[in-house]
Formats: C-alpha cells, structure tokens, sequence
C-alpha cells in the first residue's frame, strides 16, 4: 500500500512539473544551447505534433544590439518554404523570451551521421546532394544566400530527407552594394569559397555553389579536401583550389568537383550545368528522394532561368486542383504595417521588388487575368505548382533578363493574397512595370495593394472579414534574433576544431572583419542549429 501511495506522489509530481508555453507546447528535454538561446524538444498540444522550440534571451539580445537580426531571420524564413529547408512554423514572445517554433528534424546533423559512420557511397551521396542542390536553388531564386552551408548546418529529419538549416548569416539580394555583389566576410574557413577571402566583394550565389561542392567532397571521401593546421597556408589552398580526389571516386565525380571547386567565380560551373552533369544525372533510389513529390520542383526540366531557378511545367488539367499554401497568424502579422519588413525588400535607391494585394476573386480568375495580362506584355509564362507562375521579359534589360514570381496564397476560403516579386533584372525596370502595366491591368481584380491607403471599390469585406490583410497593428514585436554562434569546421578525419575569433585574409592589407561569436555546443546531435 505504502509503494502504491508512493507511485501516486511521484506520478503527481510530474504532472506538476510538466512545462506547459503559451498553452499551446508541452516542454520536453532540452537539446541544445547557445550564449543567446536555448533549444527544446516540444510537442504541440493539439496535433501532437512533435517540435523544435528555440528560446532566445530578449534582455541579452538587446544588450548587444542584435535587434534587426529578427527581422531578417524572419523575413527570410518566410522567403524560402522548400521540403529541404527547415521550415519555420511560427513566432512567439513574452516579456522576456522569444519563442521559435521550427520544424523537428529528429536524425539530427548530417555531420554527426559522416563522422561516427563515416563516408558515404557515391550513390548516398547523391540523394543528399540532390536534395541540398534543390534547396540552394530555391533559395537563389528567392534572392537568398546562406554564405555558411556545411555539414553541421544541413539536417536530417526522421525519412532521412536532408533539410537546410541556420539562415542567421544568410544575405537578401538588397544586401548588395552598387557593383552587385556582397563583401561581408563571413562563413566557415574550409567551407568558404576564395573569392569571399579576397575581400573585393563576391556573387552569393555562386560562394554557395562552392561550399556544396566542399560538402559534397566530404560526404563521399569522409574528410576535408582543405586542410591545414596553418589557417593561413589553408586559405592559400583553397585560393588556389589544391585538393585531390581519393582514387576511389569515380571520373564523373571528379569532373563535376573539379568544376565546382574552381577558384575562380567567373567560370565555376552553374547550378544548372551541375544538374546536366553525368554524375548527378545517375538514377537515385526511389526512397531517397520521396519527399520531392511534395516539391514544386518535381515537374522540373532541369534547366534554369538567369536567376538560377529552375523551369517547371504543368499540364492545363492540373490547375483546377491546385493546392495553394495558406497563410497562418504568423504570416499574417510578419506582412503587417505594424511588423514592416519593407527594409528587407527594398534595393539602394528605396525601391520595393516585391508587390502584394488581396482579391476577393477565384484562383482561377487570378491565374486567367494574370495570362492574359502576360500575352500583351509578351512575357514567357513558365508555370510551377502550389500556385506560382514564373514571368519572364522577351529580352534582357539593364541587369540581365526581368523575371518575377506570382504566387498565391490562401487566406480565408474567400480572400486570397497575391505576391509579386522580382527574381532578376533591373529593379527600376520592375517597378516601371508594376506601376505603368501590370497595376492597371489588374484593378478590376484587386481589392487593396499593400501599402494603399485606399481600398478598392470592391464591396468590403469588413462584414466578413475583421479588416484589410494589411491594415496597422497595435503591437511590434520588439525583439532580435541573436547572430549564429559559429561551429568550427571538421578536420580530417572529420572533427570539430577549436572556435575562430575571426576569419582572416592572407590576401588583403586591411584589417580582417569580425566573426560573430563563437561556442561549442553539446556533443549530441541537434535537431536544430543554434543561433
């Protein structure tokens, strides 16, 4: 009796110890933590759905200025929705934390599974591949650039689908400076491409085919293919691109590397001449790449447009049952006036690439008006699934071709958002374009452009709906996502070193710029990347 009263007390004092956050989580083991963050195993209380949640310290975020780093952490998390990137369900805060609520990746980082299994097959390798090229490609395409993907960054969720993680160094395309290029020196030493140490500015894109290529060496030989206990000596290996293929790989494979790893930007090979190579055309095992069925990009040709992303097509009998992405309370508030994000999508001279509006009408009606709208401006429609439709100009302008994203999205069964954004080219040309063609031509469908203080003469929907989508809010959320603590890169064989203060150049006279912090985390694997 005395046991089954004892039983009794342990099992309530559980119950009382059980973490409940916003009445919406149950609290489980912690996985992991940073100077700024702590990530948590949780569950959502109604689906059961099993979650990662970060908890960043407001106060000492604030303390070190880290304010704006939210906004782009958010923004871009909202750009880049890929079954191969870590997906952000939603934001919370109290008075003293911010909550990220992130998708659960359960098989932890692929570093961990390389360096206790060791190498991997050409073929294994491939599937991962696959799957890293789809997300990079997407990213590129939505004027994002991760600028530090390696090994520890790159998940694995519990079907062994790889998932892109750790966007806090990333950069929008508006970070570039008047010559189009990026010049924050930043990543991981051995997975950092030449041009980034060189300090004279570089193409984001082009910096994150290079370190695919470094990953993709480490996947199938199990080490570095730049090494050196001399930080200096091993920048002048990777300036130089002085590295050897193990005998094992095949000659398709270090063809394909060697065409990657090449130290100079201007001749590296593309993401789409990467997916035409020999080596990455080889079939893939059903299994391993069963989650691009769910992929807008399963349909895909294999061809890329100038903005790096990939050409798709869908027949006719398809778009009646078109499946659009809904928008939840998050995305909602992160398109508010009250949450501006506009910083993040505007270029140098303050101008939006990106344009939003609310219809009342049918996807259908949308899809029709937006080709007819194409056919008299005779812009090549190049059609995606999950309500996107790929515009491009019948010639190139000042910046290359103009291309632009029209995406749907569901927000009530009667309201739909509609977002116009700018792929490539010239970003006055684009909104000489919006204001002069493509706003006119579609008044008759709109009911309010984001940003418009007026409303269209539709008539309103505040019998149905509680107001505009972008109507002011009350509150702004006042927080700041800490930048990355930076894992330091495997040595051969493939381990962690010692934390860097600073990344250093060998090839320029000035001072180096600083790395962000630095820590070790805990030995176990996490199912997400501290930030």
């Amino acid at each position: 009796m005395f046991a089954l009263y004892t039983i009794v007390a342990q099992l309530d004092m559980m119950d009382e110890r059980r973490t409940i956050l916003m009445g919406r989580y149950e609290i489980g083991k912690q996985l992991g933590q940073g100077t700024f963050a702590k990530v948590f195993y949780a569950r959502n209380l109604t689906t059961s759905q099993a979650v990662a949640i970060k908890m960043i310290n407001k106060d000492k975020v604030m303390k070190v200025g880290l304010m704006e780093q939210i906004k782009r952490e958010i923004s871009i998390m909202r750009l880049v929705k890929h079954p191969n990137v870590l997906q952000l369900f939603e934001v919370m805060a109290s008075k003293s934390k911010i909550y990220f609520v992130l998708e659960y990746a359960k098989g932890g980082e692929l570093f961990n599974k390389i360096a206790k299994g060791g190498k991997l097959s050409e073929d294994a390798a491939r599937k991962y591949f696959h799957q890293l090229i789809s997300a990079v490609d997407y990213c590129h395409s939505r004027g994002v650039y991760h600028r530090d993907l390696k090994p520890e960054n790159l998940l694995l969720d519990e079907n062994e689908n790889l998932k892109v993680s750790d966007f806090g160094l990333s950069a929008l395309a508006e970070s570039k400076r008047q010559d189009g290029l990026l010049h924050t020196t930043c990543g991981t030493p051995a997975y950092v491409a030449p041009e980034v140490l060189s300090r004279k500015g570089y193409d984001g894109a082009k910096a994150d085919i290079w370190s695919c290529g470094v990953i993709l060496f480490v996947l199938v030989a199990g080490y570095l293919p730049f090494h050196d206990t001399n930080l200096i000596e091993m920048y002048r290996k990777i300036s130089r691109a002085e590295f050897r293929c193990p005998r094992g790989f095949s000659a398709e494979l270090k063809d394909l590397l060697h065409r990657i790893l090449d130290p100079d930007p201007s001749t590296r090979i593309s993401i789409s001449r990467i997916k035409r190579s020999a080596w990455y055309r080889k079939p893939v095992e059903v299994n391993a790449k069963k989650n691009e069925t769910e992929t807008p990009e399963n349909t895909c040709t294999g061809e890329a447009t100038t903005s790096g992303s990939t050409e798709c097509s869908t027949s006719e009998g398809n778009q009646g049952s078109l499946s659009l992405p809904n928008l939840n309370a998050f995305d909602i508030i992160s398109l508010s006036t009250g949450f501006n994000l506009s910083g993040f999508f505007e270029d140098k001279y303050g101008l939006n690439r990106e344009e939003r509006f609310t219809t009342r009408q049918s996807v259908t009606t949308v899809f029709a008006k937006l080709k007819e709208l194409s056919r008299r401006l005779k812009l090549k429609v190049k059609k995606k699934e999950n309500g996107i439709l790929k515009l491009a100009a019948p010639k190139e302008g000042k910046k290359g071709v103009l291309e632009l994203d029209a995406e749907i999205f569901e927000v009530a069964p009667s309201l739909l958002l509609v977002e116009l954004k700018k792929t490539n080219g010239d970003t006055m040309e684009y909104q000489k374009l919006v204001k002069e063609e493509i706003r006119p031509a579609l008044k008759d469908i709109v009911w309010v452009w984001q940003g418009d203080q007026h409303q269209h003469s539709q008539p309103t929907l505040q019998e149905q709906q509680p107001g505009p989508l972008f109507s002011p809010q009350h509150d702004q959320l006042q927080a700041s996502l800490p930048r990355q603590e930076q894992q330091d890169l495997p040595n051969a064989p493939l381990a962690q070193q010692e934390p860097l203060d600073q990344l250093q150049s060998p090839f320029a006279q000035e001072q180096p710029e600083q790395l962000p912090p630095q820590e070790q985390l805990d030995q176990s694997p996490l199912p997400v990347a501290l930030e």
